[in-house]
């Protein structure tokens, strides 16, 4: 993992890739339990009988699946110092390039494209590219856009005392 003393180390390393995240299995019991979560238990997610006579030829993860462990993956990458908080603003762009078959080992790569500021404090924009091991292309590919908020900060620029803060 990568760690950044503060936001301003952060800056400094735009365009830069940040690492990766360990490897981590996708299990059918994952892709089961999002199914429950979700309400989508299309059958090439939760048949494996029929899925094995599919397009894939095996059960696949929801895409959206795939797109949740982004979060995690970031937090596996780096780490900010100083923060009070960090929130998920949402996502710019993102792609399902390549299918994750039940089974398939995945991790999360990282590349900080833009940090900026606004009164409520530093936004981010992460594009984290999850890879399938053995596979070329990748499974997503996804803009992340974070705030992040330094300690003594709200999220609305005043300080912790209720002071307006200079950036």
């Amino acid at each position: 993992m990568r760690s950044f003393a503060n936001l301003a180390e952060f800056a400094a390393v735009k365009g830069e890739h940040l690492g990766h995240s360990p490897w981590r299995e996708i299990t059918q019991q994952q892709i089961n339990l999002f199914a429950d979560a979700t309400d989508d238990h299309q059958w090439i997610h939760t048949d494996p009988p029929q899925a094995a006579t599919g397009p894939f030829g095996a059960t696949i993860a929801h895409g959206y699946l795939t797109l949740s462990l982004v979060a995690a993956f970031m937090r596996e990458i780096f780490w900010i110092e100083g923060l009070a908080m960090g929130v998920n603003v949402g996502v710019n762009k993102v792609r399902f390039p390549a299918p994750v078959l039940a089974g398939s080992k995945v991790r999360g790569g990282a590349v900080l494209l833009d940090l900026k500021h606004s009164p409520a404090g530093e936004l981010s924009t992460v594009r984290v590219t999850v890879e399938i091991e053995g596979e070329k292309r990748p499974a997503c590919v996804a803009d992340t856009v974070s705030l992040y908020v330094a300690e003594g900060k709200n999220a609305d620029g005043k300080s912790a005392a209720g002071k307006e803060q200079s950036g």
